[in-house]
């Protein structure tokens, strides 16, 4: 009789993805069902969901509520390991990693990392930022602003001071790219519809400033679109002002180069990014804050080490330049490594990063857009229309699919929800609510 023990089964090989953002979500999706047996995915996030970036000025307008533009990253994977944590060091030479979670210092092997967790807001980028400007990079902030707003209206019908009032009602978006060209419409839509349960404001009282520091708007789309973009804006009521670079941020307004001043009591701000702290700790080369990668994706001089989307430099070789932080080209990245990690864990050559863009587009508020889609230019309804539509098919699972289309049909119909989100607890009603702050 053989009284030796059965082989023990060898520990599985493991792709750990740090970051739960458009990039790491559908790398992770794309490696599932080809992934070959003896290996195992991973994918670390420090939210347990993916915020659709692109439509938090949807958010801000109140054109859906803020569950609506976030996919909770459980429901989007099958047989990945989900793990809620920050990624906080990495030891390559060994491969492993450890991460902090809600059960402590989690320590992980690794064989393969993919580092898609995108940057951070950079609020040193103008002085007076960080105190006084809002940022607008997550669903919070989406939120917090669309409050401020409400908030303002509620204070300019309770003031008596002329000029406090015109302060009050002035808001202010700085930069003219995609996210404050949108924010800057969702604002005056809002606004505008929110008047209507403010009797005490007059319509002439509110007003929207978009600054930006380039000679057009939206310079990644052709000039032609930008000029669209600023006229549309302008049309809504907007004051768009190109080449004004803002110098310094207060309490009441913004500083620009020239020497004037803007007086407004809300800033909302739309540039500057930074790297993840970890990318500085990790000592891989950087170029304006995002990692440099091979063209296949790999961390130069790092085998086993990847990145992609917003925090990653990839060469487009359809371009010849690094790839933008766009959601397009985090997808594009994505689909491309996930063949590239099973091609490497066959022994096969990988490929290099090549995409051709689809197009881009942004709105200008309701109804409203710009967008050049293969080459075609649009504006106005059409691509507003087809902004909606992409965002739409990009949502993850048919319930958010049909829970976004509810609301936009909704919006169409009926007037902006005006619901100021407190949040109180039970424990805070007996304290007397704090007198809001200036930005």
């Amino acid at each position: 009789m053989n009284t030796s023990n059965p082989p023990s089964t060898p520990p599985l090989k493991t792709i750990v993805i740090a970051g739960g953002g458009f990039a790491g979500t559908t790398l992770a999706r794309a490696l599932e069902a080809p992934l070959p047996p003896g290996w195992q995915i991973v994918l670390l996030s420090e939210e347990s969901y993916t915020t659709f970036n692109p439509m938090l000025a949807e958010v801000v307008g109140a054109a859906v509520f803020p569950e609506h533009v976030i996919a909770p990253i459980r429901e989007m994977l099958a047989v990945t390991r989900f793990i809620m944590g920050r990624l906080e060091r990495v030891d390559h030479e060994a491969r492993t990693l450890s991460c902090s979670t809600l059960a402590g210092l989690l320590e992980m092997r690794f064989d393969h990392l993919v580092l898609a967790f995108g940057q951070r807001a950079n609020l040193d980028i103008i002085p007076g930022l960080a105190d006084h400007a809002l940022p607008l990079k997550l669903v919070g902030d989406a939120m917090h602003i669309r409050n401020r707003l409400l908030q303002r209206l509620a204070h300019i019908e309770l003031s008596a001071d002329k000029a406090q009032r015109r302060t009050l009602g002035h808001f202010v978006v700085i930069g003219g790219g995609f996210s404050g060209v949108e924010v800057a419409g969702a604002v005056i839509d809002f606004i505008r519809s929110a008047h209507r349960c403010y009797p005490r404001v007059k319509a002439r009282e509110l007003r929207v400033t978009l600054l930006h520091d380039g000679e057009r708007l939206l310079p990644e789309l052709p000039a032609a679109l930008g000029a669209a973009a600023a006229k549309s804006l302008a049309e809504r009521g907007v004051d768009v002002r190109l080449g004004a670079r803002a110098a310094r941020v207060h309490a009441d307004g913004v500083d620009l180069a020239d020497g004037t001043r803007v007086v407004s009591a809300t800033v909302v701000c739309t540039i500057g990014a930074r790297a993840n702290p970890l990318v500085e700790r990790l000592g891989v080369q950087t170029l304006r804050g995002r990692i440099v990668t091979d063209p296949d994706g790999q961390v130069s001089g790092r085998p086993g080490l990847w990145a992609l989307g917003d925090c990653a430099a990839t060469l487009n070789l359809a371009s010849g330049q690094p790839s933008p932080p766009t959601a397009q080209f985090a997808v594009a990245q994505a689909r491309q490594l996930a063949r590239n990690l099973l091609r490497h864990i066959a022994g096969e050559s990988t490929r290099p990063f090549h995409h051709v863009s689809r197009g881009m587009m942004a709105t200008t508020g309701h109804h409203r857009g710009v967008a050049q889609v293969f080459g075609i230019k649009l504006a106005g309804l059409p691509a507003w229309l087809l902004w909606r539509a992409y965002y739409l098919m990009r949502m993850p699972t048919l319930g958010r699919k049909v829970r976004i289309w509810v609301e936009w049909t909704w919006s169409l119909f009926f007037p902006a929800d005006v619901t100021h989100l407190r949040f109180t607890r039970t424990t805070d009603v007996e304290t007397p609510p704090a007198r809001p702050t200036q930005p």
